[in-house]
């Protein structure tokens, strides 16, 4: 069996077997017994069911992590493929089990070639979906157990053409903040609204006023998103509602925009309804911080794409993406840099991730793991 033969029995046995955050075995296991058969060390249970694989190569002293999720979502897959999920109502629809066999694929050719000198962290991590992987493993002590200088992550994305790299400095991927609001009135008859106070109104206002953040108070040179996305009342269609409360999420680039969207929503909310002599309650969480790429970082990852892919297909200036990752958690604490790979084909009609139908492209776990060993070759060099 070569070795794109292997990665992809690995991958598609993975497929089969979705476990989602937290709850992760067959990933976990598989990468810990090939990572041991090929000479590398191992830590499991690190931050739950994480996994730590460490391989050091003459005396040099740099130390460099890179990081795969491994956790499923809780979807039903709909695919007619061969290696559909066996787990009921859970399903790879994210591409993990493609990012975990990519960085087992790095980790066996490194083992082999030996072409660096320093150490290298192989991170499986759990939970990203939720966003509590990484921060579950760093509380658990891996920084400090497992030093490392620097850490690298990647993810696949449809919407970019297989083998197309992009990555850019700076604000990468966005944070998201999650909130809610009820807005309390005095409900009543829909005929007579003067005898009554409509939490509707206020909201009506405030969800107009809530845009301004985006226009009026963010810089229009980087990117602020602000969504209501959930709207329940205890009204009826004849009836003004006493109550309603909203949900929805924000997402910046920055963390001084996160707190100018937090700030500038909880003035806009308390105020309509000061305003208009209704209450209010109002909650503002911080779930993802926003992906902040290192420059030295990013440089170190766009020359070691290049030497796979080819110059002209690794951008280096790519628009920032505004979904979330909990990856921005290592940042916090080391500089590092993520990546997103191409892995869109026009004949599979570039399946966009979370779908029910999503199935991993195949034909890049090679060049991904290809590029990871190529970065660390690059960055420990002998």
């Amino acid at each position: 069996m070569d070795f794109k033969e292997q990665l992809t029995t690995w991958r598609h046995y993975l497929h089969q077997h979705p476990e989602t955050a937290f709850e992760e075995k067959t990933a976990p296991k598989l990468v810990a017994d090939e990572m041991r058969k090929a000479g590398i060390k191992v830590a499991k249970h690190v931050g739950k069911t994480g996994v730590v694989g460490t391989l050091r190569c003459g005396e040099g002293k740099g130390c460099i992590g890179i990081r795969a999720d491994m956790d499923a979502l809780p979807i039903t897959e709909k695919s007619t493929h061969d290696h559909v999920s066996l787990n009921p109502g859970k399903m790879h629809g994210c591409g993990h089990d493609g990012h975990t066999i990519t960085l087992l694929g790095a980790a066996l050719l490194l083992a082999k070639e030996k072409n660096f000198n320093g150490t290298v962290r192989f991170i499986f991590q759990p939970a990203e979906e939720p966003g509590w992987g990484a921060q579950a493993m760093i509380d658990d002590g891996l920084l400090e157990r497992f030093p490392m200088d620097e850490i690298y992550g990647l993810h696949n994305q449809p919407a970019l053409q297989e083998g197309k790299v992009a990555t850019r400095v700076g604000g990468m991927k966005a944070s998201e903040d999650d909130f809610a609001f009820t807005i309390t009135g005095k409900g009543g008859h829909a005929s007579a609204p003067q005898e009554g106070n409509d939490p509707l109104a206020s909201f009506a206002e405030i969800y107009l006023a809530l845009q301004t953040i985006v226009s009026r108070n963010a810089s229009p040179q980087r990117p602020v998103v602000v969504s209501c996305t959930e709207i329940e009342t205890d009204g009826a269609h004849n009836a003004i509602p006493t109550h309603v409360t909203v949900r929805g999420d924000a997402r910046t680039m920055s963390p001084q925009d996160q707190e100018l969207v937090e700030r500038r929503m909880r003035d806009i909310v308390e105020g309509v309804c000061r305003m208009n002599h209704a209450e209010c309650e109002f909650t503002y969480t911080h779930e993802f911080y926003p992906v902040v790429n290192d420059a030295a970082c990013v440089q170190k990852a766009v020359k070691a794409a290049r030497a796979v892919f080819g110059e002209a297909n690794v951008d280096g200036n790519c628009q920032p993406w505004m979904a979330s990752e909990d990856f921005a958690a290592y940042l916090k604490h080391i500089p590092g840099c993520y990546v997103m790979l191409g892995s869109g084909k026009q004949a599979t009609g570039n399946v966009s991730l979370h779908q029910n139908v999503f199935d991993y492209n195949d034909d890049i776990l090679v060049p991904g793991a290809e590029f990871w060993a190529e970065l660390v070759k690059e960055r420990l060099a002998k």
